[in-house]
């Protein structure tokens, strides 16, 4: 079942933000995540605030209904609209995720996009992304999705092997996310990722060797592969507790990513963060930039985190919670907290460390100065753009990023 949701300060009925939080806002560019929490089953490894059919069986009533979902989301996206006031900020970038948003209709899909148009605007060369699960769409949808103004999208492949794809409890066939993406260039996306996990039990480095090659030769123009994290309260965790399946190790994972380096480096993909390849600057994701970078979101959803000016909320999780603070006129946010300005240093080291471009070392402090010197003599940072000034992590940096990390933020 999904995550527990952080403590924090209550958030005002009419989500009023401290009138701090706009300060500056012209400079920092506005993004949308929209999530849709609902799944046709669950996979063995999601801890995600996510909900199937019969997990919402009587629990939401009409309120948790996927039918009527858009009109709640856009509920939403016009209470921005009224705590935003008049920031001028047309929107840079929207992410649907999930769950998985293409159980949606596509028209839904392209109603709470519009409400976002029309409530903010939308910048020249916004970006507009939603996930999709690969047996979830058809030519006929995707095209609805274009023509509505999605220009990318992403969808979860995980696996090339129908074993590995079995033990992560998903339900689609191999081959079936390659034809989705020349489904969409058919449609006219120019921007396409594949998801890939690895270091599923039972994977071996062949497994993940033709998982990466099935996924280049789709055609994607990026790719994002992550390491599989076993979460407690999962079907996958209590598998493996009863020893039905065995756990890979770390040294499995960092085998597994130099492997992912090597095809994706050598097939034309440049990394530019820790679990992102790209074809080029133009086939990064943008959105996920908004997050690495401490920009401004605002994200609409059951569960939803946003971000505006140093203030961080969250909503509440379950679907009929959620719908129905909306319907009584009221915020959905269940808490937020301030972030001071040490919270903000922290979390941009945290964070843009994973970036090809590294983070300042004006960042760190004493002890993370000696730190960042001892890890450039470790070779986990580069020593070139060191001496520029900022701290970039090496290959084998990238492996040791979260040890990197901890050390950098003293």
């Amino acid at each position: 079942m999904p995550s527990a949701l952080p403590d924090g300060e209550p958030v005002p009925d009419d989500g009023a933000l401290p009138a701090s939080a706009l300060t500056g806002a012209a400079d920092r560019p506005l993004g949308f995540y929209l999530h849709v929490p609902y799944c046709a089953t669950r996979c063995g490894y999601c801890d995600f605030n996510t909900y199937t059919a019969t997990e919402l069986r009587g629990t939401g009533g009409v309120l948790a209904s996927r039918d009527n979902y858009a009109d709640t989301l856009i509920d939403e996206i016009r209470l921005a609209r009224k705590v935003l006031g008049d920031d001028p900020r047309a929107v840079r970038t929207v992410f649907v995720g999930g769950g998985t948003p293409t159980l949606l209709a596509a028209s839904d899909l392209v109603r709470m996009l519009h409400a976002i148009r029309d409530e903010f605007g939308l910048a020249e060369d916004a970006e507009i992304t939603t996930e999709a699960n690969p047996e979830s769409v058809d030519p006929a949808y995707l095209a609805a999705l274009r023509e509505g103004g999605y220009n990318r999208i992403s969808f979860g492949m995980q696996s090339a092997k129908q074993h590995v794809l079995k033990v992560l409890d998903r339900t689609h066939t191999p081959g079936r996310p390659e034809a989705c993406v020349a489904e969409a260039r058919a449609a006219g996306f120019e921007h396409v990722n594949l998801d890939l996990i690895y270091g599923t039990p039972g994977e071996s480095d062949d497994d993940w060797r033709a998982s990466l090659e099935a996924a280049i030769g789709a055609g994607p123009d990026h790719v994002s592969a992550y390491a599989l994290i076993v979460e407690e309260g999962t079907q996958l965790a209590r598998r493996i507790r009863r020893g039905e399946v065995p756990m890979t190790d770390d040294d499995v994972h960092a085998d597994r990513y130099l492997i992912a380096e090597s095809v994706l480096s050598e097939a034309g993909f440049d990394w530019y963060e820790v679990s992102n390849w790209a074809t080029s600057e133009a086939g990064r994701c943008l959105h996920n930039e908004l997050y690495w970078r401490g920009a401004d979101w605002w994200g609409a959803g059951p569960g939803a985190h946003s971000h505006v000016g140093g203030v961080r909320w969250w909503n509440v999780k379950h679907p009929g919670a959620y719908a129905g603070a909306l319907a009584a006129g009221r915020s959905p946010g269940a808490g937020r907290e301030l972030l001071s300005a040490e919270d903000r240093r922290v979390e941009r080291i945290l964070l843009e460390l994973r970036l090809r471009e590294g983070v300042p070392l004006e960042l760190l402090r004493e002890a993370g100065l000696v730190a960042s010197r001892r890890a450039l003599g470790e070779g986990l940072l580069e020593g070139g753009p060191y001496e520029e000034g900022r701290a970039v992590l090496t290959l084998r940096g990238r492996l040791l990023a979260d040890a990197v990390v901890r050390d950098l933020v003293d």
